[in-house]
């Protein structure tokens, strides 16, 4: 099955209508990351941590810097700017109109005066258009599912949920209050003013996972934001745009991850703790509760305090402390 896109493209948006220099004109199909384009995709290149992918992208122009430029293949019209992410935003305000905020979904209907078979719906639960429910799924009252999501079967959806550009495998359980798949949060101060960035990714969750109350996934900007099978969020966890969280994974609550980063699969993360942005959490990590995780972590480590150390060195420090007490 195709998995649905959220976002209305606008039609026959040359490259050539942004950046009149470019030697090849084309039709823009879509705006992707550079491990994900192909012909005709437009991507970007910001940062010397994705070099690795930049040298082997199938995209048809990219927009990047002077510095990097020397990174990507021939094959790849380079787009030389002085803020890429800015240039970005500019297109895909242009090319995604509707994905700068979070419009209400006019497609929105009573369950009531909808058919879905064998599901059960709390009071004023409200289902958009070509929204997608498997069988034996519950969903709580006052819930909103807006228009193209996709609900697996033996799925528990809580009160007061909203999942919007999501799409969620089977059994999985949403408790009560989340919100999951509007915008997230990201701005380019040019001057003195912050440019809002489009959001026109998706919240993928896979096939058992539990998600707690009160918690908040939010799509990705240009990838995809995704759980892993058979993990569980904690109550209050944020998830921010581009984050991949992988299998097994046991995430207390109150834990922060900023945006882009990508976390292994059977990771322990204790409550309060903040993963920034960028970062690769390699498999079988332990991060202790209220650590600020700064920088990459290698598998099978246990890292404790902020910034975030091996624990035997957290411990070592910590027997400082006392000894200067």
């Amino acid at each position: 099955m195709k998995l649905p896109f959220f976002f209305k493209k606008e039609k026959s948006i040359l490259i050539k209508n942004f950046f009149p220099e470019i030697k090849k004109n084309f039709k823009i199909d879509t705006i992707s990351t550079l491990q994900k384009s192909k012909k005709n995709d437009l991507t970007f290149f910001d940062s010397i941590k994705y070099k690795s992918f930049a040298s082997s992208t199938k995209a048809s122009a990219c927009i990047t810097t002077s510095n990097l430029e020397k990174f990507l293949p021939s094959t790849t019209e380079k787009i030389i700017v002085k803020s890429v992410l800015f240039e970005l935003a500019k297109i895909l305000k242009k090319i995604y109109p509707l994905a700068d905020i979070d419009y209400p979904d006019k497609s929105l209907k009573v369950s009531s005066k909808l058919k879905f078979k064998s599901v059960k719906f709390g009071n004023n639960v409200l289902i958009g258009k070509n929204v997608k429910i498997g069988t034996n799924t519950l969903i709580g009252a006052n819930s909103i599912i807006e228009h193209d999501v996709i609900l697996g079967k033996n799925c528990v959806v809580g009160s007061n949920v909203v999942l919007k550009n999501t799409i969620i495998g089977d059994s999985v359980v949403i408790q009560d209050g989340c919100k999951i798949g509007l915008k997230g949060f990201g701005f380019i101060p040019i001057k003195n003013k912050n440019f809002k960035f489009p959001h026109i990714g998706r919240v993928i969750i896979s096939n058992d996972v539990e998600i707690a109350s009160g918690c908040t996934i939010d799509r990705g900007s240009i990838d995809d934001t995704e759980i892993g099978t058979n993990s569980y969020l904690d109550n209050q966890v944020h998830v921010a745009h581009n984050v991949k969280i992988g299998s097994n994974c046991m995430i207390a609550g109150q834990v922060g991850f900023a945006g882009s980063s990508t976390i292994g699969n059977n990771v322990s993360i204790g409550g309060q703790a903040g993963i920034s942005g960028h970062l690769i959490i390699g498999n079988n990590v332990k991060i202790g509760g209220g650590s600020g995780v700064v920088k990459d972590i290698e598998d099978n480590q246990i890292v404790m305090g902020y910034p975030a150390v091996p624990l035997k060195e957290f411990l070592g420090n910590k027997k400082k402390w006392v000894k200067l007490k």
